[in-house]
């Protein structure tokens, strides 16, 4: 009997993924023509991030059910600012609470939506996923 669904292919990386390793190492799919988004990050030694910015910022993916956390006071945006009064930073709506000080540990896997990845430190694995607006991106 077969499984019709997109879970299992976000849980066992059937899109693709990105080995990142040492300082400055990145994946970045923030362009106009980026179809997938960064679904899960896996450590494969203790990693620092350099940057881990929320895909697009949080803003207008129109999923009512997905929260953003905002920087400025750690609150849930569940509307991901559609109706213009979220509580994230206007200035730069890719801040992350995560620093360069913050130290992952070997073998954790983080889940989330990102578009930009870069490390500080260490090796880790970029799983990637389909955007959930893919169809209706740019063409190159």
């Amino acid at each position: 009997m077969g499984l019709n669904s997109t879970a299992t292919a976000y849980n066992f990386g059937q899109f693709g993924s990105t080995l990142l390793k040492g300082d400055g190492a990145k994946l970045l799919l923030n362009s106009d023509f980026a179809k997938y988004y960064i679904c899960a990050v896996t450590m494969v030694t203790a990693v620092k991030f350099e940057l881990l910015e929320s895909l697009d910022g949080g803003i207008g993916m129109a999923m009512p059910n997905t929260a953003f956390v905002g920087t400025e006071a750690l609150k849930v945006d569940a509307t991901w600012n559609k109706s213009g009064d979220d509580t994230t930073n206007e200035a730069n709506e890719d801040s992350d609470p995560v620093t360069n000080a913050d130290e992952f540990p070997a073998g954790l896997t983080i889940y989330g939506m990102w578009d930009n990845v870069e490390l500080h430190e260490g090796t880790a694995i970029a799983y990637v996923a389909p955007r959930p607006d893919y169809r209706t991106r740019a063409k190159q």
